[in-house]
């Protein structure tokens, strides 16, 4: 029962893959827009912006990809793959914390410009760490 491809299940983890892009890169970009409208220096903003998809191109390079080419090699080592195998276990349960930690956060910076961006920077560099290593989904 829910017996599917490899390759489907690869699809699956991409598709979750570009979630997390989207809804970090779009948070990040209401705290930056935030940070602004409380009187934020917008030279300020820009460099943290820099920063963030500086980082992010490191992230991508030496910690995203390799996780991401991990996961499909456990995928395509799945004997009999099952829908739910498109990621451990575990990594739901760290997704979920992140998630909350997050929510948590940005209810914390909230007023507070340094804090807006610091957290900002924080999401586009994971963001766009997401976004640069994708391309691991479609190797092959």
């Amino acid at each position: 029962m829910l017996n599917i491809t490899s390759n489907t299940l690869i699809k699956l983890a991409a598709l979750v893959w570009y979630i997390g892009v989207v809804v970090l890169l779009t948070k990040s970009g209401f705290l930056f827009l935030e940070a602004q409208k409380n009187g934020a220096d917008q030279l300020f903003i820009l460099m943290a912006v820099l920063s963030g998809i500086v980082i992010g191109k490191i992230k991508a390079k030496y910690l995203f990809y390799n996780i991401g080419k991990k996961n499909i090699d456990r995928i395509n080592l799945l004997t009999n793959p099952k829908l739910w195998q498109f990621y451990r276990k575990r990594f739901f349960a760290f997704l979920f914390l992140m998630i909350a930690l997050g929510q948590y956060l940005s209810g914390v910076a909230y007023g507070e410009n340094m804090a807006l961006i610091a957290l900002a920077v924080l999401e586009l560099s994971v963001g766009s760490a997401l976004f640069l290593s994708s391309h691991c989904f479609w190797k092959k």
